[in-house]
């Protein structure tokens, strides 16, 4: 890939658990190799409030990096290699020369810390194999 760095959306509906997670977790495991957004078609007022604990729990802190519900840009869509969708159907832009992946994961809207965590668990491997996919290796 040369000096490209892959850029990565992660998409559903209210960006406050799964998406969140997901960018999260890729870019804490692909650091400066890779450049990671998130948002939502419908972004709720603050992320959820189980997923912020579950990451702390692998040393992610969702509050002090920043992380919030954002409105999805199709510019956003535009730039991005990947864009993967959790959730948000064909509410996401197409754009050609995109590539997308649709990862089916539970919401963890509502549900309970100790139901969170499969669901954190769940992403941190896919999030783990996209990379190697994206740079050829892990960390």
């Amino acid at each position: 890939m040369g000096d490209h760095r892959p850029q990565v959306l992660f998409v559903c509906v209210h960006n406050a658990g799964r998406s969140q997670m997901a960018a999260a977790l890729l870019a804490h495991h692909g650091g400066d190799r890779v450049v990671v957004r998130s948002a939502g078609t419908a972004p709720a007022e603050e992320i959820n409030e189980a997923v912020v604990e579950v990451m702390a729990e692998v040393g992610i802190d969702l509050r002090s990096s920043g992380a919030h519900p954002k409105l999805l840009d199709p510019a956003a869509v535009r730039v991005s290699d990947v864009v993967i969708t959790m959730g948000c159907g064909d509410e996401c832009p197409f754009h050609p020369g995109v590539r997308y992946l649709d990862w089916v994961l539970d919401d963890p809207a509502g549900l309970r810390v100790d139901e969170v965590r499969p669901i954190r668990d769940e992403i941190d491997r896919r999030v783990r194999a996209l990379l190697v996919d994206l740079v050829g290796e892990e960390t």
